[in-house]
């Protein structure tokens, strides 16, 4: 099989392409979002200084990540970890995955708990 067509290569391909344009600033840092078949993990990381502001996942909460509903509260408190660390607004990357389902869900619940991006 020709180079770029595993599956694996090609989301790495998307995440590199997209934090080459994504970066977090003091004034405005960035939502990393990863996520496995079982959890999900949400970090607040400001890259000019290589702090992690705030930081939430469904292993800490000690929930299930593997559905929406999981991921939901995971939004949900890293956006009041985030208020709790003076963070108003970030830039949201997805990792090179879809906005949508899992991914999705944390991101409109952080935007519900007062989070903007």
């Amino acid at each position: 099989m020709p180079r770029g067509f595993d599956k694996r290569e090609r989301l790495d391909r998307r995440r590199r392409r997209v934090r080459v344009k994504v970066s977090g600033t003091t004034e405005r840092p960035r939502l990393a979002v990863r996520r496995s078949l079982k959890h999900i993990y949400a970090q607040i990381i400001d890259d000019s200084t290589g702090r992690t502001l705030a930081s939430a996942s469904s292993v800490a909460l000690k929930i299930g990540g593997g559905d929406v509903d999981g991921a939901k509260a995971v939004g949900k408190a890293l956006a009041e970890q985030a208020k709790a660390a003076s963070v108003g607004s970030v830039s949201f990357d997805r990792a090179g995955r879809l906005y949508h389902g899992r991914v999705k869900a944390l991101g409109d619940a952080a935007r519900e708990a007062g989070l903007e991006f």
